[in-house]
C-alpha cells in the first residue's frame, strides 16, 4: 500500500538520521580516557582528530564505528520494500545525522567515514573507487582533508558510471562534505593544513 510504504520510508529515514547522529568519536574517547575530541585539536569528532589527540586504536575504533553506522542505516532500509530513491534518502539522512547530529548541530563531524559506510551498502564498487581515490591522494599529499576533498569531487563521476539512479543524492552528499571542509580548504590554500 502506498501509504504504508510512505510511512515506512519516513520511519527508515528518521532511523537513519538517528543512527548517523551517534557520536562515535566521543563515545570511544570517553571510554578510553581521552579528551573530548570536540574540545581538542581541530574540534572535529572524527578519526583523524582522534588520532592526533589520542592513539591509533581509538582512531581505528572511531573510523570503524562511523563506517558501521552509515552501513547499518542503509542496510536496515534495504531490508524493506523501499525504492532505490528512498534508500538513497536514508543514506543522505545518515550522513546528515553525522554532520548535524541530534545532540547539537555544531558538534558534527566531516562525514567522510559515514559516507563510506553508506556507499559500501549502496554499491561496493562505488566504495572501492572512493577508497582507491582517497589512498592515492593521501599517498601523494599526506593530507587527510585533501584526500577527502578530492574523493568527494570525484564521487559524482564514479556514481554516474556505477549507480546513476542515485547520482543526484550522492552529489548532494558530496556538496555537504565539501561545505563541511570549508576551514580545511582555507588552510590548504594558505598551505597551513597539517600532514599526518
Amino acid at each position: 500500500m502506498p501509504g504504508t510504504l510512505t510511512s515506512i520510508g519516513a520511519l527508515m529515514i528518521g532511523l537513519a538520521y538517528v543512527l548517523g547522529s551517534i557520536p562515535t568519536a566521543v563515545l570511544v574517547c570517553n571510554s578510553m580516557g581521552i579528551a573530548d575530541p570536540r574540545q581538542q585539536g581541530s574540534g572535529n569528532p572524527g578519526a583523524t582528530n582522534v588520532l592526533r589527540i589520542g592513539n591509533r586504536t581509538a582512531a581505528a575504533l572511531t573510523l570503524l564505528g562511523d563506517i558501521a553506522k552509515g552501513a547499518l542505516a542503509v542496510g536496515i532500509a534495504q531490508m524493506t520494500d523501499l525504492t532505490g530513491t528512498a534508500i538513497g534518502l536514508c543514506a543522505l539522512a545518515a550522513v546528515m545525522g553525522h554532520l548535524y547530529p541530534i545532540q547539537g548541530v555544531l558538534h558534527g563531524g566531516k562525514g567522510v567515514s559515514t559516507t563510506l559506510g553508506v556507499s559500501l551498502m549502496l554499491s561496493p564498487l562505488l566504495a572501492l573507487c572512493q577508497i582507491s581515490s582517497w589512498l592515492v591522494c593521501f599517498a601523494l599529499t599526506r593530507i587527510s582533508s585533501a584526500a577527502s576533498l578530492v574523493t568527494a569531487l570525484l564521487t559524482p563521476l564514479f556514481a554516474w558510471f556505477v549507480i546513476p539512479e542515485l547520482l543526484g543524492i550522492l552529489t548532494l552528499i558530496m556538496l555537504l562534505l565539501v561545505a563541511r571542509h570549508a576551514r580545511n580548504i582555507r588552510n590548504l590554500l594558505q598551505h597551513r593544513e597539517p600532514k599526518l
